[in-house]
């Protein structure tokens, strides 16, 4: 009689486990990544025209840590391949979440705990995962490369300047393909271990933030508690990522962090995620100066759509941070970092990213300045800065 009981609650306990997996996932991003329910926005032709011929980029969506196929469309999230189409998005840049605090905030973290664990586990990723923050990189990189194995005609994982150029020549007879690049959001993925840049580069991986939302053994987050720069093993991973020629992010790195990062960095640089401080006041972005210094250096900034980045995350507001962007860095330097997918709230999912456009269009930016922002700025940062 025990044995069945044992066995019988044995049994209970893989069901409740198995209808988690099922269940709970879903519900989470629904409750994190969301969309504000909005009539369809009105856009004009000569808007949807220009729209159709742009190349278009975003810097950051975090869709690969959620556990659906974003080969298919969902009504979860803001970002798969059918809405990329949909928008006529082709760079599309993929990071790979490795851990999140507790309780996360733009002001003070430490790295005491950790979301993304609990979310392996409840996605039943490999066990290898649970522990190291390496092989959740790894494990993250392996179902982009699946996905583009499977699905060769929309999706592209692109590790050389070459590969972008020839996915560009390909998207003329297939407008629909989208070019994939993996980054990492936050080095802790290396697991304070110097040798796995080589590693993750290797799986693929072709931009390197430093930091997330916690101090990590490279130095001060711009979330954290120290707000310090870089530390000795920091500048060693600055000088490793330049040396397999891959790029460095600063989104999420402290003010003392970047000006570090400035002062040995040989490359162009990237803050893949942000507003500008001048047209939001926000602890969530760094100084204008130090905007103009990445800038000075080659630099390309993207910009947000949620409302710590950004105040107000209207298609206006957004465009209006474009501008302030504009103005102060100069046309070429500004680009799109969504951070779709990142437990943020919109107001429009990337099929509707047609809105930036229009809305360019009412703020009088010129054709020109809409095409670069849009796209052309990243193609182009991409074409110079990832190994030949």
């Amino acid at each position: 009689m025990f044995r069945k009981f044992v066995m019988g609650l044995a049994g209970l306990i893989v069901l409740a486990l198995v209808l988690a997996a099922f269940f709970l996932p879903p519900y989470l991003e629904s409750t994190m990544n969301k969309v504000e329910p909005h009539a369809p926005y009105p856009i004009s032709e000569d808007a949807a025209a220009l729209h159709r011929t742009l190349v278009i980029g975003d810097l950051h969506s975090d869709s690969l840590l959620w556990k659906r196929n974003i080969a298919k469309r969902s009504r979860l999230g803001h970002v798969d391949i059918p809405r990329l189409q949909d928008g006529n998005v082709f760079i599309q840049i993929f990071p790979a979440v490795t851990k999140s605090p507790k309780g996360q905030n733009y002001d003070s973290n430490t790295s005491d705990s950790d979301n993304i664990t609990l979310l392996a586990v409840a996605q039943m990723w490999p066990p290898r995962t649970w522990t190291s923050l390496t092989e959740r990189a790894l494990f993250q990189s392996e179902k982009l490369h699946r996905l583009a194995t499977h699905y060769p005609d929309d999706i592209t994982v692109i590790r050389t300047a070459n590969d972008l150029a020839v996915a560009l020549a390909r998207r003329q007879d297939n407008p629909k393909l989208v070019a994939a690049v993996l980054a990492i959001e936050g080095s802790h993925a290396l697991d304070q271990n110097l040798d796995n840049v080589r590693t993750l580069h290797e799986a693929g991986y072709r931009l390197f933030g430093l930091h997330h939302f916690f101090d990590n053994a490279l130095g001060g987050s711009l979330h954290g508690t120290s707000k310090s720069g870089l530390t000795d093993f920091g500048e060693q991973v600055v000088r490793a990522i330049e040396a397999e020629g891959a790029i460095i992010d600063v989104a999420h790195s402290s003010e003392a962090s970047v000006r570090d990062v400035l002062s040995i960095a040989t490359r162009p640089i990237i803050l893949s995620h942000t507003g500008f401080n001048g047209a939001c006041q926000s602890p969530r972005n760094i100084s204008d100066e130090l905007m103009v210094q990445i800038a000075e250096k080659g630099g390309l900034i993207g910009v947000g759509y949620w409302d710590g980045a950004v105040c107000d995350p209207s298609p206006e507001s957004i465009v209006r941070n474009i501008r302030h962007g504009i103005n102060l860095v100069g046309v070429s330097h500004v680009a799109l970092g969504s951070d779709y997918d990142g437990t943020t709230t919109t107001t429009f999912d990337t099929s509707e990213i047609v809105i930036l456009t229009q809305t360019m269009l009412e703020q009088g930016f010129t054709d020109e300045e809409i095409r670069a922002v849009m796209g052309e700025n990243l193609l182009a940062f991409l074409l110079e800065n990832l190994p030949q």
